[in-house]
C-alpha cells in the first residue's frame, strides 16, 4: 500500500472535546447523493435527495444517537459530498492504557468510518472515496462561518470546489 502523507494537524488529538467540520466525498465524485434543481428562480435551487442520499442523512441523523458524545451541529448532503460540522462534547475514558493523539485512533476517524461502513452496507457498494477532509475550528467565529457555509452551500452549488461542470 503507497506511503500517504498524512493531512491532519501534527500532534493534535481528534478525540478532544470541540468543533470540527468535516467533507466527505463520493469516489471519483460521482453525484449520485442529491440533485440541486430550480438555480436561477424566485424561490432558489433546492436540493432533492438520491436514494443514496437519503440512506447517507439515515445514518448522519443515526450518529447522533451512536456516538452519545458527539453531536452533528449542521450538515448538508450535496451531489457529489456532505458537509458535517460536528462537535465533541467530552472524552470517552478507556479502559486501557492512555491513548496518544495517532489520527486514525480520533473520535473523528472512528465516525467516519463507522458512517461509511453503515451506509455502504445498504447501498451494496463503497460509493466513497477513501479518506475525508477535516478541518478544527479555532473560535466562535470560524464556527459561525462555516455553519453559515453549510447553510448556503446549496445556493452556491455552481461555485463550489466540487462542482464538476458537464
Amino acid at each position: 500500500m503507497p506511503n500517504r502523507k498524512t493531512i491532519r494537524l501534527k500532534n493534535f488529538d481528534y478525540s478532544s472535546p470541540g468543533a470540527y467540520f468535516i467533507t466527505i466525498c463520493t469516489k471519483d465524485r460521482k453525484e449520485i447523493l442529491s440533485h440541486i434543481v430550480g438555480t436561477g428562480v424566485p424561490d432558489g435551487p433546492r436540493n432533492i435527495l438520491t436514494e443514496y442520499g437519503k440512506i447517507a442523512e439515515k445514518y448522519i441523523l443515526e450518529m447522533n444517537a451512536f456516538y452519545e458524545h458527539i453531536s452533528i451541529d449542521n450538515y448538508v448532503i450535496m451531489p457529489n459530498h456532505i458537509h458535517l460540522l460536528i462537535r465533541i462534547h467530552y472524552t470517552v475514558a478507556t479502559d486501557g492504557p492512555p491513548r496518544t493523539s495517532v489520527p486514525t485512533n480520533s473520535v473523528i476517524s472512528q465516525f467516519v468510518s463507522t458512517f461509511k461502513r453503515f451506509c455502504n452496507k445498504e447501498y451494496g457498494e463503497n460509493i466513497w472515496q477513501t479518506r475525508s477532509n477535516d478541518h478544527i475550528i479555532r473560535n466562535q467565529h470560524d464556527y459561525k462561518n462555516i455553519y453559515e457555509y453549510i447553510e448556503t452551500n446549496v445556493i452556491r452549488w455552481d461555485k463550489d470546489c466540487f462542482y464538476l461542470k458537464e
